[in-house]
């Protein structure tokens, strides 16, 4: 039985201004805007959901399959993943095409100019869980990917009777309010932020109770004011783990979401699966980048312990 793990397969480029954007660019000028800035620094860095989403699952002892989409480029991304022990059969290369990459400028107060490719991404459409076997998945994660294609996934796994966590994430602008609804409809559980459940809220006219009746779990993270997951009759408020450094928040949201699954998949309470995204969460933040930082299963269930109890003393990877 496997996790599998959709979603977009990224290359983060990170540059590094030296100075603010504030002072090179002209309030009066902007019907004509025409900058560049000299950066001090890059760095090019494995990314997109799907991707980070398994290199957490891989730190907990999990071995996800990924099914995505990437370009001719992503052989070096590839064997990164392997490394890391998850499957990449379900990654399909599209021939003269390129690994949806972000591109982003930061300054000095933090401000940023990014612009994303999506590329080979497009074409997960092209993928489909008719070719698995559906008997073979203990559950699916449907991350922020090709719009379209997030709606037959879910569609196609309603059909083949394959469970679901719905995570619409940035793409919660794109979809639809019926689209959204579709998605939902017959999830396990539903995983956005505090501003993507109201997004979503306003866009589909539904309530939180609504909502729920779609989908029996929803999970709302509110960044360092920890987690909610609300189910019919019951609210379970998450907090955070204390980080030992903050160095960057990127990747934290995918690194909570292999939590919950980690959890999930193994039969966990709602609140202990919350708590191990807490946990799963913090790590990701404490390095930089979105998969940088390292642990192993026994270095998480101590650091559980710590911050939690010893529920997961008797859990195996």
């Amino acid at each position: 039985m496997s996790i599998v793990v959709t979603g977009s397969l990224a290359y983060d480029c990170i540059m590094v201004f030296p100075g603010y954007f504030k002072d090179h660019i002209l309030p009066d000028k902007l019907h004509q805007l025409s900058v560049s800035f000299l950066v001090d620094s890059m760095t090019r860095q494995w990314g997109g959901c799907a991707g980070n989403i398994a290199y957490n699952l891989s730190l907990l002892g999990e071995h996800p399959r990924i099914m995505g989409t990437v370009g001719q480029d992503f052989a070096e991304y590839r064997r990164w993943l392997e490394a890391q022990g998850s499957d990449t059969t379900g990654i399909v290369e599209i021939e003269d095409e390129f690994t949806a990459t972000c591109t982003i400028i930061t300054d000095m107060a933090d401000n940023q100019l990014a612009g994303f490719y999506p590329g080979a991404m497009f074409m997960a459409h092209t993928l489909s869980f008719r070719a698995h076997d559906p008997h073979s998945i203990e559950v699916v994660i449907i991350s922020p990917n090709e719009p379209s294609a997030m709606v037959q996934y879910a569609r196609e796994c309603r059909e083949l009777s394959i469970p679901y966590i719905y995570d619409p994430g940035q793409q919660v602008v794109r979809l639809s309010g019926r689209e959204l609804v579709d998605g939902m409809q017959g999830a396990k559980m539903l995983i956005v932020n505090d501003y993507e459940f109201e997004m979503m809220r306003n866009k589909t006219g539904l309530s939180e109770g609504d909502i729920l009746d779609l989908t029996g779990v929803v999970i709302i993270t509110k960044g360092e004011h920890g987690s909610v997951i609300e189910t019919k009759g019951k609210t379970l408020e998450i907090p955070i783990v204390k980080p030992r450094q903050v160095v960057d928040p990127t990747g934290a949201g995918d690194a909570y979401r292999a939590g919950i699954i980690k959890g999930y998949v193994h039969g966990c309470s709602l609140d202990t699966m919350g708590k191990m995204g807490s946990l799963t969460a913090t790590y990701a933040i404490e390095a930089p980048g979105t998969q940088n930082h390292r642990y192993n299963w026994s270095e998480f269930v101590v650091r559980y312990r710590e911050n939690f109890g010893d529920e997961l003393d008797r859990l195996g990877e």
